[in-house]
């Protein structure tokens, strides 16, 4: 029997909390139809509960992640390390600083940057005299990285830490959540995420100085005068106050964003694992995932030669939308002469690696049918 997807079951897409417009329409009644008003204070005020740290709402996660460039001085032709299984968002602000980007391997487990590779490229740059100017780790989809290692490392070699926890929020390690261990951690908030503000992101750090600093380049750098006045370079990376409103109204439901997330893993993984060559990304002790994508992996030599391929087209003959794990960086035609550190993992789990459905509002019909595609595949 065939299973035909009626209607589009997307990737990640938004869903509303029903709250958002109340707060947008407070900003509309009050003229705040600007980057500045109550729905933006509301919204840090909330992060900054929830996450137990500093925060300065921005328009973007790469503006965020650029911001946190700038603030630790990052120059033409230094080097930072960065992972390279992630989305380009994370290494382009190199780029934007005139930086040099050296990527680094995953490691199997959660699939996020691998301490062994990052020694390797640490030790290398300390034999050489060339401090890197930051690393920069990403929890994939919602995974946390090996923290206790990576950060073990960068205090080691002095190097300070960013957290590319983009598709991270509520998300913790040890009790904590992710984006407030490192000096500075970023958040999106795009429509894809787990929250979003349609388009937007966050800066967090423990160091209140870093979101000052933050919250003054945001603005263009306009100093303290009654006529504009600049004395560095600053950058239009504001969050709209109507697009923080839609933060407001998200933001009260994360918890059960999260739960649901973290459901549809669940479902996945009680379907699917019973089938050779299919496996999933770990979960290890003191971790605790969002589960941002669900993202299996696909073995062709245990699964009879299916692929990854296989899964995908089948899927979107059904008008179901599914994705590959992120392509490395240094497989980028953009980021071919950049330097590398590690093996070949990264590159498995882009060839084997699928992103499926994972919405919060994806409804138990729609999973099922997800299944059953899957299972038509391999039977």
């Amino acid at each position: 029997m065939k299973v035909i997807a009626k209607d589009r079951i997307w990737l990640s897409p938004p869903h509303m909390s029903g709250n958002e417009m109340k707060y947008i329409q407070e900003a509309i009644d009050g003229n705040w139809v600007a980057p500045v008003g109550q729905n933006v204070n509301a919204f840090e005020a909330g992060l900054e509960k929830h996450l137990k740290c500093n925060v300065a709402a921005l328009s973007s996660g790469t503006a965020a992640l650029h911001l946190a460039l700038v603030i630790l001085n990052v120059k033409r032709g230094d080097v930072v390390l960065c992972q390279s299984l992630t989305f380009a968002a994370s290494a382009n602000p190199i780029v934007y600083q005139g930086a040099v980007p050296v990527f680094i391997d995953s490691e199997k487990t959660t699939w996020n940057i691998c301490p062994n590779a990052l020694e390797d490229a640490l030790k290398h740059y300390a034999r050489k005299g060339k401090r890197p100017k930051a690393v920069i780790g990403v929890h994939l989809y919602g995974m946390p990285c090996m923290m206790d290692e990576v950060l073990f490392l960068c205090n080691k070699y002095g190097v300070p830490f960013i957290e590319d926890a983009a598709e991270a929020l509520g998300s913790t390690y040890k009790g904590k959540m992710l984006g407030t261990f490192g000096e500075m951690g970023i958040l999106s908030f795009n429509g894809n995420k787990i929250i979003t503000t349609s388009g937007g992101g966050a800066l967090l750090s423990n160091r209140s100085e870093h979101i000052k600093k933050a919250k003054f380049l945001a603005t263009q750098a306009r100093d303290e005068a009654p006529h504009y006045e600049h004395s560095q370079i600053g950058f239009n990376y504001g969050l709209s106050n109507i697009s923080a409103g839609i933060g407001r109204a998200q933001l009260e439901v994360i918890d059960d964003r999260v739960k649901r997330r973290r459901s549809n893993f669940d479902s996945y993984y009680k379907k699917l694992k019973k089938f050779p060559g299919i496996s999933f990304q770990n979960e290890p002790p003191d971790c605790f995932s969002n589960r941002w994508l669900t993202a299996i992996l696909v073995d062709p030599e245990i699964s009879n030669g299916i692929g990854r391929e296989d899964f995908r087209l089948n899927l979107a003959k059904e008008n179901i939308e599914s994705r590959q794990v992120w392509k490395p960086m240094h497989l980028q035609p953009v980021f071919s002469k950049a330097p590398y550190f590690g093996g070949k993992v990264s590159e498995e789990l882009f060839e084997k690696g699928l992103c499926l459905p994972s919405g919060s509002d994806l409804s138990k019909l729609d999973l099922m049918s997800i299944c059953k595609n899957i299972d038509q595949v391999l039977t």
